[in-house]
């Protein structure tokens, strides 16, 4: 999808929203005890997935939230990362705050992270806001919406410059605190500015410490050259898992799971479904249990 938009407003607002949202739905957690830690206590499970979900809308077009959510409901993950999130963005996805919508009806916590942030369609409404979400089953104790480099939709002659919609939370998974985090890059031939990403990601990657967990739309295949210098941090979950993009008949594997070398993989595919025209893909890892 090549949506276009207007320049994203900044400032106290946008911090607002995001913190409003993140709190939303704290549910319980499927596990919340804590275990022990340390290099010698044995690694946790954890089903982490990525779904571009189309603002809602299916492979046909169609607006149908609660389709989005029977699709993540049979995941049955405990982490997802989102892409083409909607919140009371417009007419497409009927002003929904599809974020916190899905953490509802999933009975999960949320994190949303706008990469867009415009002033309200009509005067008194709520901001119209689009970007990227984790949704978490475990308890989240951070998260932070950084800035990664991205061309105005807005422009015919765009420049590139540090815009918000890179989403990272921690999470507590039995006392693992793994950082998770969900992008969506350029979808434009150019690469330029999708190596440009990958370099301001890796920044933030390399600030934190422990496991780490990379999911999102990458608009570009594995193989790709700009993508190269994340396999030198990162390891492809789903070499294997088949393609993603676009839902019915996929033709290229767009869409990534990328996981920090102490994770192990023991499981990974691209799941056919039709509520998005991407296919999401779901990993089983094993994490292991260590602090920050």
């Amino acid at each position: 999808m090549k949506p276009s938009f207007s320049r994203p407003v900044r400032g106290a607002a946008a911090t607002a929203a995001l913190a409003a949202v993140l709190l939303a739905a704290a549910a319980p957690a499927r596990a919340a005890g804590a275990g022990a830690t340390g290099a010698d206590a044995p690694a946790v499970p954890l089903r982490v997935a990525t779904y571009n979900i189309h603002a809602g809308a299916g492979e046909d077009g169609v607006f149908d939230l609660d389709r989005t959510a029977r699709a993540l409901r049979d995941l049955d993950t405990d982490v997802v990362g989102l892409q083409e999130v909607d919140v009371h963005w417009g007419n497409r996805s009927d002003f929904v705050d599809e974020a916190r919508a899905l953490a509802g009806k999933l009975d999960m916590r949320v994190f949303f992270a706008p990469i867009y942030d415009l002033h309200p369609a009509v005067e008194g409404a709520e901001r119209r806001q689009y970007g990227v979400a984790v949704l978490s089953r475990y308890p989240v104790i951070e998260a932070e919406n950084h800035e990664i480099t991205r061309l105005s939709t807005q422009t015919s002659d765009p420049v590139p410059a540090p815009m918000p919609g890179f989403a990272e939370v921690t999470v507590d998974i039995k006392g693992a605190h793994v950082h998770v985090y969900s992008t969506h890059l350029d979808h434009r031939a150019d690469p330029s500015v999708r190596e440009a990403q990958v370099a301001d990601m890796l920044d933030v990657l390399a600030a934190d410490r422990g496991p780490k967990i990379l999911v999102g739309d990458f608009n570009a295949e594995a193989t790709a050259p700009e993508l190269a210098p994340l396999w030198q941090r990162l390891r492809d979950a789903a070499p294997d898992g088949g393609g993603t993009y676009p839902a019915v008949a996929p033709v290229k594997r767009i869409d990534l799971v990328a996981v920090s070398f102490g994770i192990t993989v023991t499981g990974a595919e691209a799941v056919a479904m039709e509520a998005s025209d991407h296919r999401p893909v779901v990993t089983d890892l094993r994490v292991p249990r260590r602090g920050r």
